[in-house]
């Protein structure tokens, strides 16, 4: 059983009420084994709306538990329950829980441990001695609602975070955080499972530990072939298993840290470091502190990120080659003109604007009654389908000089509408439209295969040669470079609907997202069942 609650937390020499579930933040950790179907009821005994969404865990024909608000279900009104179906499937390793309304996810999240079947060999990588969840986040001195609604009415951007925070905890640079400070104790010659997950909400984070090498051998839950390196580079919503060998003087103690990667020109970020700390024997002498990259360095960043390769002998499907769906999809930072009969100095974007995102032209309105209702039962006016394939603007995309008549999207509730079956490749286009910026796009109900990324403005009668076609890493989040492209592929054979959307939270919520509703096969086996009974009302 799940209540979402409200409870003290103090940080940063400050005391307030944060949303929890079951009073714990970071939330309690799930536990399965590959394969499983778990049922959580969720309670809502806060004061707002909520739902829970179940991070990269694919829920094959099962997108009514899915958990978006308004996409898949109406929010869990206060006071009321849900029953949610969690099927699992092909995942193993680490994914996470988090809420997907409004900005509650901040404090509502936790990890999803996905052990191998129950009598199969176990992992494809040396049994460690222990497990242990880093979970990145980001906190506000502030109520984080009262973060997304002032930015939302007054149109500009987020009042940055106060701290970022491992496991819960600011760490030793931060005011009134060194008693809290995480720690982890190891011994000598022990290898430890890290089960890292990104939580923050607008940060893409690097993350190093001093003088350990990290070895990565899993990404959103899908193995990798096993990469040895001295940092990671994680966005919002990615997770990864890293094994991290304790081979280093057991007399000195050591900070693992994590700070930003933030590559838009001009853009405000939270540009501070969390730390915990790795200690063998029980000492007090000073952490020694790990490398990090500078935070606009995009070589570094995608240094590691292209250098990360699928483990196809354990992934569970090929890479799709036989392409009959193609998208190519802007992503862009955009502005609305300040709304008639508004004052001015309400509209605090650049130029008395305010702010907005879109893919391919479309900032996205969410409606006031769930997609997948109105899909599954045909009720006409909550959704249009017809989300173009190619950007209806074609011009410089990356370039640094754009006409301002581009900034200026349109607003709709546009749809992509799949053949069950059919093979789909994703190219994502950055664009400096209002200021070019890293985008980790994810996408609901899938595992995909990120097949290519490039810089600059994609080119598809050359780029495709170079797609990395023999061993791509399967996930569910790629962080689209600044000023560049992504490429992914995958097979719709998840019948019903599924969110896509930037994973910077401001960027959702300016409306950088689209809906994929993929539709029946023949067999029964491919078809959207009914609903459960007790569906949240609207």
């Amino acid at each position: 059983m799940s209540q979402v609650r409200e409870a003290r937390y103090t940080r940063l020499c400050s005391t307030k009420n944060i949303l929890t579930v079951n009073g714990r933040f970071p939330g309690p950790a799930i536990k399965v084994h590959k394969g499983d179907t778990i049922y959580v009821n969720v309670h809502n005994r806060g004061k707002y709306n909520i739902t829970i969404h179940w991070h990269g865990v694919k829920q094959p024909r099962n997108p009514w538990t899915d958990g978006p608000q308004y996409i898949t279900q109406c929010p869990i009104q206060p006071g009321r329950s849900f029953r949610q179906k969690i099927v699992f499937s092909t995942e193993e390793g680490t994914l996470w829980w988090h809420a997907h309304s409004d900005w509650a996810r901040a404090t509502v999240h936790g990890p999803i441990y996905i052990y191998p079947k129950k009598n199969s060999s176990g992992y494809p990588f040396p049994k460690p001695y222990a497990e242990v969840p880093i979970i990145f986040g980001e906190w506000w001195k502030n109520d984080v609602n009262k973060v997304f609604t002032q930015f939302i009415e007054g149109g500009g951007a987020p009042n940055n975070s106060d701290a970022i925070t491992i496991n819960g905890q600011p760490g030793d640079l931060y005011n009134c955080s060194k008693s809290g400070t995480f720690k982890l104790n190891v011994e000598h010659g022990r290898t430890y499972h890290l089960r890292i997950i990104n939580a923050a909400m607008n940060l893409i984070l690097f993350f190093s530990v001093s003088k350990h090498n990290l070895t990565l051998v899993a990404h959103d839950a899908m193995f990798t072939k096993p990469l040895t390196t001295s940092y990671i580079c994680i966005g919002p919503g990615q997770t990864m298993d890293v094994l991290l060998h304790a081979n280093q003087n057991p007399n000195h103690r050591y900070y693992m840290a994590a700070s930003p990667y933030s590559s838009g020109v001009g853009v405000p970020f939270d540009n501070s470091t969390t730390t915990a700390i790795i200690q063998y024997n029980n000492q007090n002498s000073t952490p020694s502190f790990p490398f990090l990259p500078r935070p606009n360095d995009t070589k570094s960043a995608f240094d590691f990120i292209r250098s990360i390769r699928g483990f196809p002998k354990e992934n569970p499907f090929s890479c799709p080659t036989d392409i009959k769906t193609h998208i190519l999809t802007t992503i862009s930072i955009n502005t609305f003109p300040c709304p008639r009969g508004r004052s001015p100095s309400s509209c605090q974007a650049p130029n008395t604007t305010i702010f907005a995102a879109s893919m391919n032209n479309i900032s996205f309105v969410t409606p006031r009654t769930d997609i997948l209702e109105a899909y599954y039962y045909h009720i006409n006016g909550v959704y249009r389908k017809g989300f173009p394939n190619f950007p209806p603007y074609v011009f410089n995309f990356t370039g640094d000089y754009l006409p301002l008549e581009l900034n200026i999207p349109k607003k709709g509730t546009k749809v992509k509408v799949l053949k069950y079956g059919s093979t789909v490749e994703v190219v994502f286009q950055g664009t400096n439209l209002v200021g070019g910026i890293d985008h980790p796009m994810h996408l609901h109900g899938f595992s995909f295969h990120v097949v290519g990324y490039g810089f600059g403005n994609y080119n598809k009668s050359k780029d495709p040669h170079n797609y990395n076609l023999v061993d791509p890493p399967l996930q569910n989040v790629v962080i689209v470079p600044v000023k560049g492209w992504a490429a992914i592929r995958f097979r719709a054979t998840n019948p019903g609907v599924w969110f896509m959307h930037c994973h910077l939270e401001r960027h959702l919520s300016w409306g950088m997202e689209t809906v994929f509703i993929v539709k029946n096969g023949k067999a029964s086996n491919e078809t959207l069942p009914p609903p459960p009974p007790d569906m949240p009302p609207c």
